[in-house]
């Protein structure tokens, strides 16, 4: 009778494991810029820093990649989305609707590549906290993880050199 408790136990614990829904958002500002003008290239150093996130990210099967229309974040977002064969979707940050965005990602892995104010915004407004500040403007390593777990939160800031 134990044995069968024990069973019936674990395979309950498999089922309700089995039916849970992660989803989990990877959040990056875009790599070094060539200079402060309105769209600026990626420089040298913003190139490697690309492709480094492209070596991070190796082992992250994404479903999604989303950037801003700008060059240098589409630059940054290019060398994991032509590795991983996925076409990155653009987004704005000031017309993104944040429920709808949540519900159309849910239970994926998500690359967002943004800026140094959006980026964090965007991370709260999916957190529903006002935890994270701006990023400053010689910052280029953050990395932002939401694990969002049968509706359960969790966010981590990782920074990178």
């Amino acid at each position: 009778m134990k044995k069968f408790l024990l069973l019936l136990t674990l395979l309950f614990l498999n089922i309700s494991f089995a039916q849970s829904k992660t989803t989990t958002y990877y959040f990056i500002r875009h790599a070094e810029k060539v200079d402060s003008s309105q769209n600026p290239d990626l420089s040298e150093k913003g190139l490697k820093r690309a492709e480094l996130w492209n070596k991070i990210f190796s082992e992250i099967s994404f479903d999604e990649i989303y950037s801003t229309d700008y060059k240098r974040t589409l630059q940054t977002a290019s060398p994991t989305a032509t590795t991983k064969k996925i076409e990155v979707k653009i987004y704005n940050p000031k017309t993104l609707n944040i429920d709808s965005f949540k519900r159309e990602t849910s239970g994926k892995k998500v690359l967002i590549v943004g800026h140094s104010n959006t980026t964090p915004k965007f991370v709260n407004d999916i957190i529903n906290q006002n935890l994270f500040s701006d990023i400053e403007d010689a910052t280029f390593g953050n990395l932002y993880i939401v694990t969002i777990i049968d509706g359960i939160i969790s966010s981590q800031l990782l920074k990178l050199p």
